[in-house]
Formats: C-alpha cells, sequence, structure tokens
C-alpha cells in the first residue's frame, strides 16, 4: 500500500461520514511517524538536539530558573511501538523542556488569564484568553508563558484533543484552569509538540491509561512526562509544522465545500417536497402545453414560474430523486413527504366508481349511535387545509366506537408471572413494539379494562413535544398486555381503513396538531388530553380509495427502505474502505519519502 492508492480512491473514501475527521487524524500520525515530509541528511541529526536541550535544562537548573525535574519512568520501559526515520529519535516530553513552570513577575502586571473552554480542540486554532492583573491569577491556577504548550488532562477534553501552544499572552504570561499539563519546550518547536499530543497514537494510548472515576477522569503526569516521543531534527520540525498547517488547511476547504454542497442539496430536497405538498399544486393537469425547462424550478416564485400542477412537481421531484437521497439521513424528510402526499389526495388516482365518502359517513354515524352520546366536532385549527372536493373532514371522535380511554399506571413486580405493561418507548417509533414492557402488581380484576386486542389505535398522552400523542397500531396477541395511563387506547370502526386512520396520526398535519395541543406544568412531559384527541380532524375518503392510499404508501416505504438499506451500506463501504486504507497506510514497510511526494501530489 501506498499513498496513490489512497489518492485514486479519495472521490470514493471522501463521502464517508467521518472521512474528513479520519483524514485529519491521519495527517497527524503520518507527521510523527516522520512519513509526511522527506528526510534531509544535512539536518543536525535528534540525538545532538537532545544533548543541546539536555544542557541547557541543567544550565536552567543551576541557574535557579527551573525546579530540578523529577524522576521519571526509563524510555526503555515505555516500549516505543513503531519505527522512526533515520535522524530521530525516541524521548519523553519531560526530557524536552521544563514541566510546570512558574512565572515570576510584578503583581501589577496585565497578564492573561486562559479557563479550559477558551482552549480550542481543533489543530491551528488560537487560544483565547482575558487580560487580569497576574496578583489575581497567580495563586491556585496553572502558569504558563509565551511558547508554552498546554494539554487537557480530564475528559472529555483529552479525548476531543485540547492542547494549544500559548502564544498573544498578555504581559507573556498567563494563568488558567488547573486541569493543564504544561511543557515550557527548549529548541524543540512547540507546534511540532502540540501536532504529536493530537495524535491518534498519543491520545488513543493515554485514555486506558486515564484515572479517576467516571466522568472525572484525568491523563495522570506520568503518561504526559513519560510517554516516548518521536522527535525529529530541529529543522524537519519546521517543515512537518508547515506541511501539516497546508494539509489541515486543505481539508478545511474541502470540508467547507462539502458543507456547501450538502447544504444546497437539503435546500433543493426541501424546496421540491414542500412543492409536492403546497396548497396550491393542483392534484390534476391542466390542459396546457409541455412544461419548458424554465418552468421546473421548484423554488421559483409566481410570478416567474408557469402554474404548477401535481404530475409537473412529482416529475421534477423523481427525476431530481438520484441526486436529492445520497444520505441515508435524507429518506426521513422523503417519508414524511410521502404521509404528507398520502393524506392530502395527491398520492393515488381517484375512481369516480367508488362509493362517494357521504355515504361511508353515514353508514359510521348509524353504527356509533349507539354511544348513547353526540360525537365532538372537529377542531378548526386544521380544517382550512385543503382537502380533494370529493373527501369530508370527521373527527377522530366520529369515527370510533370506544375510547378514548387513559391506561393504568400499577406499581412494578419482581414476579415474571405478573401481568406486563407496555412502556412508551413500544409505540414512540409509530409501529408497536413489544420488547418494551415491565411486569406491574395488578390483580386480575383490575386489569381485565385494559388488555390490548389487535388493532387498538395507541396514542401517547405524553411525551416531549417532539413524541407527545405519537400513534401505532397494537399487533400483538390479545391479552398479553395491558396499556399504561400514559397511553390512550380508542378502537376505531370496522368501516375504517385502519391502517389509513394510523397514516393520518402520524403524518406531520396531525402530529403538528397534536404538539401544537399538548400543555401542562412540566415542559419536559406535555401531555394531550381526551378532548384534544377526540376532536383531531381527520379527512375521510371513500373507503376503496383508503385502501388504495395504504398500499401505494406500502409499496413507497418498501422503496424507501433500500434506497436507506443502500445508502448505509455505501456509507458503510466507504467508512471501511477509508479504514483500510488509513490502515494500510501507517504500514511500517512504506518508506517515507513517498508519503511527502504523494501528499503534495493531493494538493
Amino acid at each position: 500500500m501506498n499513498a496513490e492508492r489512497l489518492l485514486a480512491l479519495y472521490e470514493y473514501v471522501a463521502e464517508a461520514p467521518d472521512a474528513i475527521v479520519r483524514l485529519r487524524r491521519f495527517v497527524l500520525d503520518l507527521a510523527v511517524r516522520g512519513k509526511l515530509v522527506l528526510q534531509n541528511p544535512a539536518d543536525e541529526p535528534a540525538a545532538k538536539l537532545l544533548k543541546r536541550i539536555g544542557a541547557e535544562r541543567a544550565r536552567l537548573v543551576s541557574a535557579g530558573e527551573a525546579r530540578k525535574p523529577k524522576a521519571i519512568t526509563s524510555l526503555e520501559e515505555m516500549e516505543p511501538s513503531f519505527d522512526l526515520p533515520l535522524g530521530w529519535s525516541w524521548t519523553q516530553i519531560a526530557q524536552l523542556g521544563v514541566i510546570a513552570p512558574r512565572n515570576e513577575a510584578s503583581d501589577d502586571l496585565e497578564a492573561s488569564f486562559v479557563p479550559m473552554p477558551m482552549i480550542a480542540a481543533e489543530y491551528g486554532v488560537p487560544n483565547e484568553h482575558e487580560p487580569r492583573r497576574w496578583g489575581e491569577i497567580k495563586k491556585g491556577y496553572t502558569h504558563f508563558a509565551e511558547g508554552d504548550v498546554g494539554l487537557a488532562k480530564i475528559t472529555p477534553c483529552f479525548e476531543n484533543g485540547k492542547s494549544t501552544v500559548f502564544r498573544g499572552l498578555s504581559g507573556g504570561i498567563g494563568a488558567g484552569t488547573t486541569e493543564l499539563h504544561i511543557l515550557r519546550p527548549i529548541f524543540v518547536d512547540p507546534d511540532y509538540v502540540v501536532t504529536f499530543l493530537k495524535c491518534p497514537h498519543f491520545i488513543e494510548t493515554g485514555i486506558p491509561r486515564m484515572t479517576g472515576t467516571a466522568g472525572q477522569k484525568r491523563v495522570p503526569t506520568e503518561y504526559f512526562t513519560s510517554s516516548p516521543f518521536p522527535l525529529p531534527p530541529l529543522a524537519e520540525q519546521g517543515r512537518i509544522v508547515a506541511k501539516v498547517d497546508e494539509l489541515m488547511g486543505l481539508l478545511d476547504r474541502l470540508e467547507a465545500a462539502r458543507q456547501t454542497r450538502e447544504a444546497t442539496r437539503d435546500r433543493l430536497t426541501a424546496a421540491t417536497l414542500a412543492r409536492l405538498t403546497a396548497p396550491d399544486t393542483d392534484a390534476e393537469a391542466p390542459a396546457t402545453p409541455r412544461p419548458t425547462e424554465d418552468d421546473t424550478d421548484p423554488a421559483a416564485t409566481p410570478a416567474t414560474a408557469a402554474p404548477w400542477t401535481f404530475p409537473k412537481a412529482a416529475r421534477f421531484a423523481l427525476d431530481a430523486l438520484p441526486a436529492l437521497t445520497t444520505r441515508p439521513d435524507q429518506i426521513k424528510p422523503l417519508r414524511q413527504t410521502i404521509l404528507n402526499l398520502a393524506v392530502r389526495g395527491k398520492l393515488v388516482e381517484r375512481d369516480p366508481d367508488d362509493e362517494p365518502a357521504s355515504a361511508l359517513a353515514e353508514m359510521i354515524s348509524s353504527e356509533r349511535a349507539c354511544l348513547g352520546r353526540p360525537p365532538t366536532p372537529p377542531a378548526s385549527e386544521l380544517v382550512f387545509c385543503p382537502l380533494p372536493p370529493h373527501w369530508i373532514w370527521k373527527s377522530l371522535d366520529e369515527i370510533v366506537v370506544a375510547g378514548p380511554q387513559n391506561g393504568l399506571s400499577p406499581r412494578k413486580s419482581e414476579r415474571t408471572d405478573a401481568p406486563k405493561a407496555i412502556t412508551l418507548t413500544a409505540t414512540t417509533s409509530g409501529r408497536f413494539d413489544g420488547q418494551h414492557f415491565k411486569h406491574v402488581d395488578v390483580s386480575p380484576a383490575t386489569a381485565e379494562p385494559y388488555w390490548l386486542a389487535a388493532g387498538d389505535l395507541l396514542f401517547q398522552r405524553g411525551n416531549t413535544r417532539e413524541y407527545v400523542g405519537m400513534a401505532a397500531i397494537y399487533d400483538g396477541p390479545a391479552r398479553e398486555f395491558i396499556f399504561p395511563d400514559l397511553i390512550m387506547r380508542v378502537r376505531v370502526t370496522p368501516l375504517m381503513e385502519l391502517r389509513f386512520v394510523h397514516l393520518w396520526c402520524v403524518a406531520p398535519i396531525a402530529r403538528d396538531y397534536l404538539a401544537a395541543s399538548a400543555s401542562g406544568a412540566q415542559q419536559t412531559m406535555p401531555k394531550i388530553n381526551q378532548s384534544v384527541l377526540r376532536a383531531m380532524p381527520i379527512p375521510l375518503p371513500p373507503l376503496a380509495e383508503q385502501h388504495r392510499i395504504v398500499a401505494k404508501v406500502d409499496a413507497l416505504m418498501a422503496l424507501c427502505d433500500r434506497v436507506e438499506a443502500a445508502l448505509t451500506t455505501t456509507d458503510t463501504t466507504r467508512a471501511r474502505l477509508l479504514e483500510s486504507l488509513l490502515h494500510e497506510a501507517l504500514s511500517p514497510d512504506e518508506a517515507a519519502p513517498a508519503y511527502g511526494d504523494d501528499l503534495r501530489a493531493a494538493e
């Protein structure tokens, strides 16, 4: 494997979900392994540089300008994990300068204060700071000076690569968060040190060595000071830093271009799908000439575009579908659009031979007369929504024969033979999932009215605003589950197609109505009541058309499933290929010069 193969396949792997993040890490890994730039035999070897650093450290200690360094674990015990190019040497961070230095200055000096949030995790982003009097921050905080290197030692900052070179400090010195390891480098490029501290090898090796309780783990001082450090010649350090900056800039531009491209695609997708369900999109095509290219823009204004018809909008959407759906997350709005089209009468053609909706409404009204109470009329919030002329508005109460009924929430039982009560999670997806239940302490007589039967339509009475009112059809065995107090049950007349009723209940129009109607003192768990559910408007098409709509939705949702699976498979394949390419690129049998040449060719 060499970098040519990675570059040849870049256009394919670049669309992997985390490609840019992985490539940034790849650049850092190449940098600290000596595979990013060419070595120059004329450079002073790192071994000689280490001698100069050692001599200067000894002079500082002797002059009282630095404390005597603490003993650290020997390099022989640390086991360096990869080979280095000629001219490089393995050393340790503690050997590169002064660890945890102290600053001496007048209390009146204006210095910099740098708390942890101001230290950026991104490579090459300067840390921020605020000026304060040195007397205010010299005690109780970590000290650093211009050019010092800081490593965040607390989770999750360490895992996210928070490390920096302190620059632009007021008065040349600063103090800040105590959750920092500090190195004051001697004769070493501080930006190269940060390159190592941000590289995957150092971070991934350090994570298992962190100590402390969960959520408060820290990188031990021993790991920071004693870790094997790959030291290049000083001149090569500068070349590496320059090349890393160059490649990170290239990756920044690639990421920005991808984000712009995806944002444009998302806007086009939203405009195209919105055009399909727009109120002014006629369901039938008028007898007009075939549209030209100028009037097929879904975002065009009425003043510049020809009148839109549903067939024209649908044709545009289908033609654009391959370009609009390139990520699995783009399938969700497509599903929502299908539901919107279905419940607004734009998904299947009308059959004039169908028994009219008015006749169906009369039969349902006669059937529910036995309930002995007048039905709740539909709420006016949705009645303005245009429907096909042969459809009519009803309320949910006008098509149910039982309910709404709140469930029962007895105490949890440890007995495995106790009755099972479903939880909210069983219906949150819009489909019933019998894996989510708990055993409850309830007598058979008390449980009797709450046993679920096939065809029960369940609504979440309380949840977050995103999910409150979510509906699902119970399709499990009879008398296996009871339903809890946070769920309401209704039983729809058999004269209706239950699946069509459910499609309406989970479509965006009804979901928006239920979410807007939810209320309560707890904003994290707003609730709807029985009155809101009874008054929920629902469109009533002819029964035969309901069946056709459900069949069409099933076919289109199956298509969405296949497209989503294909996109997920493609993403997985790209991610695996990228992983393989990066793994091979870091293999020890690759010559260093080739990487320098090839990465320059990638610019």
